[in-house]
């Protein structure tokens, strides 16, 4: 009963998120929201700060492997951008077009207190742990992993009109809409697997909160700093 509350919190989250929000501040009002009622509901199962990797301990844990991780993405997305083949991720209109102020705000507001605040609070706190402790960790990675990529079906559905790489493989048409959606679920849900063994290894969910701002937050600065100052065109 309370797994399939969280769950259907979160897809009133997403329907919200995808079909009614408008404007960037009403995202994260959204995410905050739901963040909030998944922890009550984390409460109600009788989950502890430490079954979600809050406690004091595991926030220390997760603290010190917060700059290896945001290194390692920093280091990856520069070898990227860096090789020709690569630079066609960075060619994606949702971080281009934006401005200064807009890019800014994604990257340090709307990527860390909506994005990443929701989505890893619900995948690898509250849904992981109450799944965990029903059914071992195998399950509540697999299961979570599975929910995670799902839960990014409606937002990748311009994915291939707004970034060249997708644009090169699947075509910017009606037609490439279905491969790229699924592609996008495929891909998400072999990162929250990812994220899951994060949360696992590092016993903190400050290390995969880590991860997920790394890659959102440095790809959206990176790929608008490109757009103006190195890639061509």
């Amino acid at each position: 009963m309370r797994i399939t509350c969280a769950v259907a919190v979160l897809a009133a989250a997403n329907l919200l998120n995808n079909w009614l929000a408008r404007g960037p501040a009403l995202y994260v009002v959204i995410c905050v929201i739901a963040t909030a009622v998944l922890l009550l509901i984390a409460r109600w199962d009788g989950l502890t700060r430490a079954d979600l990797g809050l406690d004091a301990a595991a926030v220390r844990r997760g603290l010190r492997w917060a700059p290896v991780l945001v290194g390692i993405v920093l280091l990856v997305l520069l070898v990227l951008l860096a090789v020709p083949t690569g630079r066609e991720a960075f060619r994606d209109a949702r971080a281009t077009e934006l401005s200064l102020g807009r890019m800014l705000w994604g990257a340090l507001v709307r990527v860390p207190f909506g994005t990443v605040l929701l989505e890893e609070m619900a995948f690898r706190g509250v849904l992981w742990a109450m799944i965990r402790r029903r059914h071992g960790t195998a399950w509540a990675t697999g299961v979570s992993s599975v929910l995670f990529g799902l839960w990014h079906l409606m937002p990748s559905r311009g994915i291939n009109r707004s970034n060249a790489a997708a644009a090169s493989v699947f075509g910017d048409g009606p037609g490439g809409v279905a491969p790229t959606v699924a592609m996008a679920i495929v891909a998400t849900a072999l990162a929250g697997v990812v994220l899951c063994e994060l949360r696992r290894r590092s016993g903190s969910l400050i290390a995969p909160m880590t991860l997920h701002w790394a890659v959102n937050g440095l790809s959206y600065a990176l790929a608008w700093s490109a757009a103006r100052w190195w890639l061509d065109g």
